[in-house]
Formats: C-alpha cells, sequence, structure tokens
C-alpha cells in the first residue's frame, strides 16, 4: 500500500517567488514630503504649547507650502496613487485643521474657557468635512475644465493661514491676547469655518499660468525674487498682507465664477432644454418616443 501523505521535496531549480513586488522611487518620494509636512505639523502643536508661536506659525506656513508642492511632484513624476491621495487628506486634516486650531487655543481663545474650545474644535471640524467633500468631488468626471480653476470653499491650507491671522498681529506689536478681544477673534474664527465648509467659489490657481507670454517672463522673475525677499524680511506683515488680499478677492473670485457658470449654461444646450429639467413645469416628450438621455 502506498503511503497517503509522501514527503514533498521541493525543486531545487524552481525560482523563489517574491513576497513583495519593487516599488519606484517615483511613487515614494511625493508620500515623503507629505510626511515631513505631517512631521511639521506635530512638531508646531508641541512648540505652540511651549510657548513658541512664532516657530509653530512657521511650522504651519512650511507644511502649507510642502502640501502645495508633493502633489505637483508626483504629478511631475507621474507617481500619483490612491494611497498619496489619502495619506495627503490625513496629513492636512492634522496641520491645516487640527494643528491651527490648537495654536490658536493655546494662544488666546483659552481665555474664554469652553466658548472658546468649541471655537477650536468647529475650525477642525469644518476643515476634516471641507477635505471629505474635496475627495468627493475631485472624482467627478462631469466637471467642466474652467471650474478647475476654482475651489468650492475655501481651501483647508489657506483657511489655516488665514485663520492664524490674529497671531501674524500680534507677532507685529497688536495686542491681541487681552481678554477684551478674545471675542472678536473667536468670531473671526468661526467665520474661516464658515468660509471652509460654505459653497462660496474661491480661486486655486491651478490652471492659471501655465504659459506664460514671452515679454512677461523677465518681470515676473524680477517680482519673485521681490516677493520672496520681502517675505523673508517682513514675515508677519506680509502675512498679514496676503491673508487680508485673499479674504477681499473672495467677492471677484464669486463675480468671477457666476460670469462662467452662466457661460457654460448658455453654450451648453442640454441645460437650456425642458425635457433634461426636472419640476412641474418640464415639457413632456411626444407619446411613444423616449426622453433624451441625461449625463
Amino acid at each position: 500500500m502506498s503511503d497517503l501523505f509522501p514527503p514533498f521535496a521541493p525543486d531545487p531549480n524552481e525560482p523563489r517567488k517574491r513576497l513583495f513586488k519593487p516599488v519606484p522611487f517615483r511613487m515614494i518620494a511625493p508620500n515623503i514630503i507629505t510626511l515631513i509636512a505631517l512631521c511639521l505639523g506635530l512638531w508646531a502643536i508641541r512648540l505652540a504649547f511651549d510657548g513658541q508661536y512664532e516657530k509653530a506659525v512657521v511650522a504651519v506656513i512650511v507644511a502649507a507650502f510642502l502640501d502645495g508642492v508633493d502633489g505637483r511632484i508626483a504629478r511631475l513624476l507621474k507617481g500619483t496613487s490612491r494611497f498619496g491621495a489619502e495619506l495627503d487628506s490625513l496629513a492636512d486634516f492634522l496641520n491645516f485643521g487640527v494643528t491651527p486650531a490648537l495654536i490658536l487655543y493655546s494662544f488666546v481663545l483659552h481665555e474664554l474657557g469652553r466658548v472658546g474650545w468649541i471655537g477650536s474644535l468647529v475650525l477642525a471640524i469644518a476643515a476634516a468635512l471641507r477635505l471629505a467633500r474635496f475627495n468627493v468631488m475631485i472624482d467627478d468626471p462631469n466637471r467642466p475644465e474652467w471650474k478647475k480653476n476654482f475651489f468650492v470653499g475655501m481651501a483647508a491650507p489657506m483657511g489655516a493661514m488665514s485663520a492664524l491671522l490674529p497671531l501674524y498681529l500680534s507677532f507685529l506689536g497688536i495686542p491681541i491676547q487681552d481678554a477684551s478681544v478674545g471675542p472678536v477673534i473667536l468670531i473671526y474664527v468661526v467665520g474661516i469655518a464658515f468660509l471652509m465648509v460654505s459653497t462660496i467659489p474661491t480661486y486655486s490657481g491651478k490652471t492659471m499660468g501655465k504659459y506664460v507670454p514671452r515679454q512677461w517672463v523677465l518681470p515676473i522673475f524680477v517680482l519673485s525674487v521681490a516677493a520672496f525677499g520681502l517675505l523673508v524680511s517682513f514675515p508677519w506683515e506680509m502675512l498679514s498682507l496676503i491673508t487680508v488680499a485673499f479674504l477681499l478677492l473672495i467677492p471677484v473670485s464669486v463675480v468671477r465664477y457666476r460670469k462662467l457658470e452662466r457661460l457654460d449654461a448658455k453654450n451648453d444646450p442640454m441645460k437650456n432644454d425642458p425635457l433634461a429639467k426636472n419640476g412641474p413645469h418640464a415639457k413632456t416628450a411626444p407619446a411613444g418616443t423616449e426622453p433624451p438621455p441625461v449625463s
């Protein structure tokens, strides 16, 4: 009688299977930048509770810069991935939601007690909701090309930088940490949180400046160097100016968005077709015919 369980003798010439496939470095590089930005956000929280608010704000600003760089590097190297997108969203929630909320609470909102803590919570949760909505809308295949130049609501990095405006002003010598100013700062922070979760369109600049006229190349170089020099030499003045200018630019972006929206509706026959609209006044198709498909 033969053995029911004969001993297994592996073939010595059989190639070994690799447990893990190699990953190209171009897929890893953008995620390394995201992780560095995440470390800066955590470091900023520690600096804030140590009372080093200037360094904490700088860490958040550098994290915002890296957040704008990692995605572009990923697209440049063709290293985009779902993992990188999820990691970027988690890092953004910490860097531009939790970190500025805790910095503001440690800096001045703690003077208001529980109400100040609620204001910090509102800012952090607004950043989370804004990022979740962004992740859903970015997968919309029917999104017009012109809408890519606008964010729906204020972007999380710009929301964090705008929320930190009271610290910029404090570094310039304005008495922000007085108890009487606390309610004003609370209202301002809640207003920034509202802008992040609102549907107010704001400029993103993603599709602007793809091609620059040749005569503008040298002036742009000079202006870029001048702006960088001013930012390094007068950081808090420049950050305050940039924040105020961006907030004042929001009505302009709304007007531009509405204009492009009207033009898009005018050029798209489906949006003006009564059969494609639902409602009590919508026309019905003739009997025996199928209504046109709606995309």
